[in-house]
């Protein structure tokens, strides 16, 4: 059987943070106060199911015990044993999100037997004054951290930035952050669901009660990092062609601004390729007859067998993600 494009099932999440974007912006499921949209995930207990119908395969994890190489690509496949590596995300944040930050790698395997969470983030709509927290303000030690989350003051220490459509971010292990109230964006991260709060501005949960803090766990994994490193937005973008946005060992994203049909290819000896549109739509063809269409807030995996395909639009702009 040939494999072809792949659609899940988007996995919706209330949180006491999200609204109803998701739904207005992309037409996904109404549900109160809707914050993610998983859109492909191998994380336990949440793996995505298939959308398509005529597939003897229920789920991402079926399909890969299938496909294996076929389906991650030969590198992809040898590098993590079978697991899908990433996760994908559409999240809307009516209000801000907790001030939080993840485990790397040895952090996470030693106390949580998972993944670390290497992230980024692409601004897709931003209310007037929206904005993000990353990092700290300059200068700032980790005893005045531990100070001002003493004394109850975390906020006067914190970093503020304004975004607009179109910024990008790269999240690194450690980097404290939060998605502020007023931003819908797409998310790419490792296969990974650990995430440290440090504060969660006094707020309580959908059932009344404060949610849990990490403060220990947290200042175990916390990094000071170059703030300079995180804004990855291109500075210039050229129409029908990849405009790399970041690459780091997890994942390699870049954005393609589309006015015209255009041919993309996956590699079989490399690493599949996922699609996360976020603008316009399009029509993806593959040589062996399948299509799919893939609307803003849609995303889509193509298998690494795929090779080269033709993507039809007159305007959309595409993250394309492979594992580099």
């Amino acid at each position: 059987m040939d494999l072809e494009f792949l659609k899940f099932e988007a996995q919706q999440f209330s949180k006491v943070w999200g609204g109803d974007k998701l739904h207005k912006l992309f037409a996904k499921p109404v549900g109160e106060r809707l914050g993610e949209s998983w859109e492909i995930s191998g994380v336990p207990s949440k793996v995505s199911a298939i959308e398509q119908e005529g597939l003897e395969q229920k789920s991402l994890t079926e399909l890969i015990e299938k496909f294996g190489a076929q389906l991650l690509g030969r590198r992809v496949f040898d590098i993590y044993q079978g697991e899908f590596p990433l996760l994908f995300k559409f999240i809307d944040a009516k209000e801000d999100l907790s001030v939080q930050l993840h485990p790397d790698d040895a952090i996470a395997k030693k106390y949580h037997n998972s993944f670390g969470k290497t992230e980024m983030w692409y601004v897709m709509q931003a209310d007037p004054g929206a904005r993000l927290v990353i990092g700290f303000k300059p200068e700032v030690t980790l005893a005045e951290y531990q100070t001002a989350l003493k004394q109850g003051k975390i906020t006067d220490i914190l970093n503020e930035v304004p975004v607009q459509p179109g910024d990008a971010f790269f999240i690194a292990p450690g980097l404290v952050h939060a998605i502020g109230g007023g931003v819908v964006l797409a998310e790419i991260q490792q296969t990974s669901d650990v995430t440290y709060r440090i504060y969660d501005w006094d707020r309580p949960d959908v059932n009344g009660a404060l949610r849990e803090l990490h403060i220990e766990q947290a200042e175990r994994a916390l990094v000071f990092h170059d703030l300079s490193q995180v804004f990855c937005r291109p500075k210039e973008i050229a129409d029908n062609r990849a405009n790399l946005v970041y690459a780091s060992e997890y994942f390699k994203t870049s954005l393609w601004q589309l006015t015209q049909a255009v041919s993309m290819a996956t590699d079989p000896e490399e690493s599949f390729m996922v699609l996360m549109c976020v603008t316009g739509q399009a029509k993806l063809s593959s040589a062996n007859g399948h299509s799919v269409s893939l609307n803003c807030g849609e995303t889509v995996l193509i298998p690494a067998a795929m090779g080269t395909f033709d993507v039809q639009t007159s305007g959309a702009e595409i993250l394309e993600v492979i594992v580099p």
